[in-house]
């Protein structure tokens, strides 16, 4: 017998979370970097600077499925010309910072709605994100009110390990009290979400996108999804109330 999900698991970026260019928001950000550390250079120069460095750190964080902490980030890759008894107290803020200047970050549309419906559905929910910010996510849910409704938040820059290695799907699973073939993901990344998640024995991989972005993608035996979906409200037509457990009062 197949054993039911009771447990699904969100990507955060193109999935839970999408990112609005917010000009204003964006300059503010350029400009904290800067006047963090006590440099005189030009924000946006300064940021064009950090964008070109940390394509390099992107390539090493992908070839080795890991995620260095906020320290290493700025002292080694990021500003390795500033004294790192300077940026090592600062890391955390320079690294939320710097994700801002990306632009405003906001709730997929349905988002809290599909969220507090599962949970009352009876789901376990939880997070499994590749970010480099150890303090936006935990911040973020408070703000939002919807800390309570997550079991298990899993970041890479906490946990070291980045999609699509199979530990970090494991280990949420094993954080959220979860067996990993009870276990559903919603992501956006063919590459990175549903190859994860079957060498972690996951029961279920779905992928969110647009139709232009699917058709354009090569899906392979290795990739290819359990279902896919355009719409976040469409979970709810995927998970449907769990049964009371026998023995449970109403």
């Amino acid at each position: 017998m197949i054993p039911e999900i009771d447990t699904v698991f969100f990507d955060l970026g193109d999935t839970l979370r999408f990112v609005e260019k917010d000009l204003n928001h964006i300059k503010k950000a350029q400009s904290r970097l800067v006047e963090l550390l006590e440099t005189d250079e030009d924000p946006v120069s300064f940021h064009e600077k950090l964008k070109s460095r940390y394509k390099g750190y992107r390539v090493w964080a992908m070839e080795n499925a890991a995620e260095a902490p906020e320290s290493e980030l700025w002292t080694r890759w990021l500003a390795p010309d500033f004294p790192a008894e300077k940026v090592v107290p600062l890391s955390t803020e320079l690294t939320y910072q710097f994700r801002q200047t990306n632009g405003r970050r906001v709730v997929v549309d349905g988002g809290r709605e599909v969220i507090k419906e599962l949970k009352n559905r009876g789901y376990k929910l939880g997070i499994i994100s590749n970010l480099i910010s150890t303090s936006e996510i935990p911040e973020w849910l408070e703000e939002d009110g919807l800390a309570g409704y997550f079991s298990s938040v899993l970041l890479s820059s906490l946990y070291g390990k980045r999609k699509p290695d199979p530990e970090i799907y494991l280990e949420a699973a094993r954080r959220a009290h979860s067996l990993p073939q009870t276990c559903a993901y919603v992501g956006d990344n063919l590459n990175r979400d549903v190859t994860g998640t079957r060498q972690a024995g996951f029961r279920m991989a779905i992928i969110f996108t647009t139709p232009e972005v699917l058709s354009s993608s090569e899906i392979t035996d290795a990739n290819r999804p359990d279902m896919t979906i355009h719409n976040f409200r469409q979970l709810l037509e995927i998970f449907p109330e769990r049964p009371v457990p026998v023995g449970t009062a109403p």
